[in-house]
């Protein structure tokens, strides 16, 4: 088994609890790396204008796979080291979503292999979210 398969499998990578960034940091740091990018996608108050209190997520039973093959995807595309875990629940404004991170030898191919991470995994992993607008209206966004 590689490296990176080794790395993703030893995390949750779909959780229903606070994600441990510290964890998805350490299993892709090494000492060979001289840059750590992590990226947390968090909730925010707002989408398209209309007042946001809070998210719900829901996934596939199979996106902890599709999950697994994104980050399997950019590592050996890229050369770097990738992992991230998405959040599942209840969310609200402030919490985190999504933490994902890369890390390499230099700052530049860990900043394109996070940003690659992030866009791959919001185009194919199917975890979809349903937003609870100020004015007490929901709507799935992804479906």
């Amino acid at each position: 088994m590689s490296d990176a398969l080794q790395l993703i499998r030893s995390l949750d990578l779909i959780s229903d609890v606070d994600i441990d960034v510290a964890a998805v940091e350490n299993a892709v740091l090494t000492d060979h790396d001289g840059a750590l990018v992590t990226f947390r996608g968090i909730v925010r108050n707002h989408d398209h204008g209309e007042s946001v209190s809070a998210l719900d997520y829901q996934a596939h039973p199979e996106a902890a796979r599709f999950l697994a093959e994104c980050c399997e995807t950019i590592t050996r595309e890229t050369g770097v080291r990738v992992v991230a875990v998405h959040r599942v629940g209840s969310l609200v404004v402030g919490d985190t979503a999504l933490v994902a991170a890369a890390a390499a030898a230099h700052r530049h191919e860990a900043f394109d292999a996070c940003e690659r991470l992030v866009d791959l995994i919001k185009k194919t992993v199917p975890i979809w979210k349903r937003q609870h607008l100020a004015d007490g209206a929901t709507e799935w966004v992804g479906l």
